[in-house]
């Protein structure tokens, strides 16, 4: 069984956990503002070829209050994210925050300090600080939260 967790957005994460606790995570992609598609596709093209695997996508939508130009550039890289799963033949499924979070963060503040936290205990080996970065990335972080999900439900 192979997880991939995805936080989408320019700070998002993706993380791939493989059963039994093999884990690899890393920052979305980018180009500077845009998605870089195919660092993207290069990075999971080889999960793409293995057996039994599953991407847990966060289901996100507009806020209210978030500016029409903003609405649009995160849709595209959201679309983007979808499109790349897809032509890859990665089964999909969005999730909710809160599905997600209610399982693997209960009795928390489930915020991003809570998936943090989580990944620090549960991967005491894996470091959420990417390179020339000097805190932790919490869609990194929230990406790892998701494939955990991942594992558990299926």
């Amino acid at each position: 069984m192979v997880s991939i967790g995805i936080d989408p957005g320019q700070k998002g994460g993706i993380a791939i956990l493989r059963y039994g606790g093999d884990l690899e995570a890393f920052p979305m992609p980018m180009a500077g503002k845009e998605i870089d598609v195919s660092a993207l596709v290069f990075r999971l093209s080889g999960v793409s070829k293995l057996e039994n695997k599953l991407a847990i996508v966060e289901k996100v939508h507009s806020m209210p209050k978030q500016g029409v130009a903003s609405s649009f550039k995160f849709g595209k890289l959201y679309g983007c994210i979808l499109g790349v799963l897809g032509t890859l033949f990665i089964p999909i499924k969005l999730v909710t925050p809160q599905a997600w979070k209610k399982e693997i963060l209960a009795g928390t503040k489930k915020d991003k300090d809570a998936a943090i936290d989580y990944v620090s205990m549960r991967y005491p080996n894996f470091s959420l600080i990417p390179v020339r970065c000097r805190k932790p990335h919490d869609g990194m972080a929230d990406a790892i939260c998701l494939a955990e999900y991942g594992i558990r439900e299926k």
